[in-house]
């Protein structure tokens, strides 16, 4: 298998898992201390092999939608960590000026078509761009990244179904990390052989284990290379284990000790730092060289993010409407002309 990898890019998966956690941690005790924007922050922390394989497999001018889960996705895609801290944490410098916060980060320059906190709902989006790529001649594809949440609502195969039907550039990418919210997956579908559904709609299917990256960015090479080739879309079902709950506020007490303690063990950043050492591609000097570097990124970001100025209130409404229209009246200001007569 390891063959048919460039060196480079084994290297690239396990420096890209280190910023990825890098950044997870970081923001996660943000979130801790009080300094981020909203009440919830949902980790990838245990996810990176599945986010780094995919997203390594792309190629540039390539279009993607992430879940609420999504920080790892697009540090994979090139993200810019500081814009994205200084995001999460509500400021004015960040991707969406403040307003988007951890869940709703978007960057159409990198292809980034915007993160959707409802489960499923950016899987549609792909089949739009997949349709522009074909119809314009893009040559791009497009990849819904999504939990095994989504794989139960009716968009997710309604969504399947037109691309299939269409032959669109599209892949379709489940990261299951076992559990959606509190909810194990076992317990939520009568059927775990989601690759099995997406071949019903004529997908082309595989089903990999997301703690092995290299496993990962193999089979998610073949499906992204074969749907831009125009001979149809896929679907990836990347298996791993969520090491945190649902939110990071959530301690799981769902779950048995004893079964995230055997989660935990199985860790794509671990897995692939052992195959490189034993191979002779990486020391453990490397190794530890990776993880500075990426701390010293974080915190930059986290500096950055810091110092940046909080959105004012007159920034609320920018972004929102169409720039020629009206700006809205405050209610305060409404509710004064009506009690002062001046309708």
């Amino acid at each position: 298998m390891s063959e048919t990898i460039p060196v480079a890019t084994r290297l690239e998966l396990l420096r890209t898992m280190i910023r990825i956690r890098a950044f997870e941690e970081r923001v996660g005790e943000l979130f801790l201390r009080g300094e981020t924007a909203g009440s919830m922050l949902h980790l990838s922390v245990g996810e990176e092999g599945a986010a780094a394989g995919i997203a390594l497999a792309m190629q540039p001018g390539d279009t993607f939608t992430t879940h609420h889960r999504g920080h790892g996705i697009f540090v994979a895609r090139g993200g810019d960590t500081q814009r994205m801290m200084a995001e999460i944490a509500g400021k004015i410098t960040g991707y969406c000026r403040g307003k988007g916060g951890s869940m709703h980060i978007a960057d159409m320059s990198l292809g980034h078509l915007g993160a959707n906190a409802i489960v499923g709902g950016g899987i549609p989006a792909v089949v739009g761009a997949g349709l522009a790529s074909k119809t314009l001649g893009q040559g791009s594809v497009s990849v819904a990244f999504f939990g095994d949440g989504a794989m139960q609502q009716g968009i997710c195969f309604e969504s399947m179904n037109l691309a299939a039907l269409w032959k669109l550039p599209v892949v379709f990418a489940a990261i299951n990390n076992q559990y959606g919210m509190g909810t194990r997956i076992d317990r939520a579908s009568a059927t775990l052989d989601f690759a099995g559904r997406a071949r019903g709609f004529g997908l082309e299917a595989v089903e990999v284990d997301a703690t092995q990256p290299e496993r990962v960015w193999i089979a998610a090479s073949a499906l992204i290379e074969r749907a831009r080739a125009g001979q149809g879309a896929g679907f990836i079902v990347a298996n791993g284990y969520r090491f945190y709950g649902h939110a990071r506020k959530d301690k799981s007490p769902y779950r048995d000790p004893a079964e995230e303690a055997e989660g935990r063990k199985r860790d794509p950043i671990l897995n692939q730092k052992n195959l490189l050492i034993g191979e002779g591609l990486l020391t453990e000097t490397e190794y530890e060289a990776f993880w500075q570097a990426a701390n010293l990124e974080m915190d930059a970001a986290e500096s950055f993010a810091k110092q940046s100025e909080w959105p004012g209130l007159s920034t609320m409404f920018e972004d929102v409407y169409d720039p020629s229209s009206p700006p809205p009246v405050p209610v305060e200001e409404r509710l004064n002309r009506v009690l002062g007569g001046a309708l």
